[in-house]
């Protein structure tokens, strides 16, 4: 059982990820200038993010699978590799968007802007990819510290704890995963390489 310090310290750390992270992306996301120095390898990675996304959402169904038959220590195991999978996501996520230009929805010229004439050609399908965008992007911050408490329940004895918060926790992620495939998508046709 952890000291109350200890346990303060942890939960502070967890606060702190868990705004640290929206934080970093909202700056990426809208700062005026890339990072130079991508090379072409930085165009795999969206690729690189569905499969992991995929794998994840693979990876919580079975971890769901694994606790409801008692196999406590794949369900462990099946979760860990989720949350390292969600930790290379971020990592490969950060590393895109500081460094290539943002894709568009709809913008089949790649130059960044939406016409008029572009605008009409994808009509409704706009609306509805930035409604999953934007629910996806959401539900991704607010996951966070969800999943690390999650996980320092689990590792602190705190079960009951543990099993109330994934409650909530367990359907966003699974959510933010398989949204996050279907936005990768819906915009991987207007990619410019």
């Amino acid at each position: 059982m952890l000291t109350k310090e200890a346990n303060r310290r942890y939960l502070r750390a967890i606060g702190g990820v868990s705004i640290l992270v929206p934080v970093i992306v909202a700056v990426l996301l809208f700062m005026p200038f890339k990072i130079e120095g991508g090379n072409k390898w930085i165009y795999t990675l969206p690729h690189l993010n569905a499969l992991i996304n995929t794998s994840t959402a693979i990876l919580l169904v079975l971890g769901w699978i694994f606790i409801k038959r008692e196999k406590r220590m794949l369900h462990r195991n099946t979760m860990l590799l989720a949350l390292v999978l969600g930790t290379i996501f971020l990592i490969s996520y950060v590393i895109y968007h500081a460094t290539a230009p943002p894709t568009v929805y709809g913008d089949t010229t790649g130059d960044g802007l939406l016409t008029e004439e572009e605008l009409a050609t994808v009509g409704l399908w706009r609306t509805v990819y930035l409604a999953i965008l934007f629910s996806h992007i959401t539900l991704a911050a607010v996951v966070v510290p969800l999943v690390l408490l999650a996980v320092f329940y689990a590792f602190t004895g705190r079960i009951a704890k543990h099993k109330k918060i994934v409650k909530y926790t367990w359907p966003i992620w699974f959510y933010v995963s398989v949204s996050g495939v279907v936005v990768y998508g819906m915009i991987s046709p207007y990619y410019q390489y």
